[in-house]
């Protein structure tokens, strides 16, 4: 399955972040938990490169604590911290000024030792869209700024926001590379919703998602699909699962798009459990 989706508005971005990186004192990158490899986003390493970054892998309420913890070390270094977080909760966010201290802590004493206590750090939010960037900047603003939407691409303007966390923030719309070299990527991407599903065939779509789970959580599937056992046929057991549903068309026929709709949307949702579609 081909994916390849650039809204203008994301060239403009690159351009945005060029100008106004020197503005900030480090990058918060938000990710999605289930896929914080996919999430990530290569022009962001490019665009912010020698910035300190906090990475809040988001949504891990909805990801497997195993997988990211693991992520967690694999991504941690001296230039780059790593925190989980839910923007709609809430939890974990606390954590974000104490790691951010903690990157910039020769700037911040070196601005103390000038007699300047009380400088507020400036970051820059970035993140592909849907990881719930926007959520994220309401949760900790004095104010809501940012339209939040389950749609990728809802933010699409520049703004600073002050926080209740003590720190300034710069928004900017969300970024996503113009091709998708591997075709995993895209489909991580599609499976959570940061890929428009208007754009997608959503049949298919649902049917390489089951293919993922079978594998991986075969157990999470006959469980949720009360399906006595799986097939090794992705195809056969999305029409199980639509017998199972009462996904039918008149003459006894399988609706595809209504069981591709409730797979996906139930797997968004986290109906079937805490799943990581990637590993480190």
């Amino acid at each position: 399955m081909a994916i390849n989706w650039y809204p203008g508005h994301m060239a403009k971005t690159r351009r945005e972040i060029t100008e106004c990186i020197d503005m900030v004192d480090a990058v918060i990158e938000i990710r999605d938990a289930r896929i914080a490899s996919s999430s990530a986003n290569p022009i962001i390493d490019q665009l912010c490169e020698g910035k300190p970054r906090l990475i809040l892998l988001n949504k891990a309420d909805l990801s497997e604590e195993r997988v990211t913890n693991m992520w967690i070390q694999s991504l941690s270094n001296e230039f780059t911290k790593v925190t989980v977080g839910n923007s709609l909760t809430g939890k974990g966010l606390n954590n974000i000024k104490p790691l951010l201290n903690e990157l910039l802590k020769e700037k911040l004493d070196a601005y103390r030792k000038k007699g300047l206590v009380k400088y507020t750090i400036r970051v820059m939010v970035v993140g592909i869209p849907n990881v719930g960037k926007s959520s994220f900047i309401n949760r900790v603003g004095n104010n809501t700024r940012a339209k939040v939407g389950d749609k990728p691409g809802v933010t699409k303007t520049k703004q600073w926001i002050k926080t209740k966390l003590d720190i300034d923030l710069m928004d900017t719309p969300g970024v996503l590379w113009p091709k998708f070299e591997d075709e995993s990527v895209g489909l991580n991407l599609a499976f959570t919703g940061a890929i428009k599903d208007e754009i997608m065939d959503i049949e298919t779509l649902a049917l390489k998602l089951i293919e993922v789970l079978q594998t991986y959580y075969p157990e999470r599937l006959k469980e949720r699909y009360k399906l006595d056992e799986l097939s090794e046929d992705p195809l056969v057991n999305m029409e199980n699962m639509a017998l199972k549903r009462g996904a039918i068309l008149p003459g006894k026929n399988i609706d595809y798009t209504r069981i591709a709709v409730m797979v996906l949307d139930e797997f968004r949702g986290g109906k079937l459990g805490k799943i990581s579609l990637e590993r480190p």
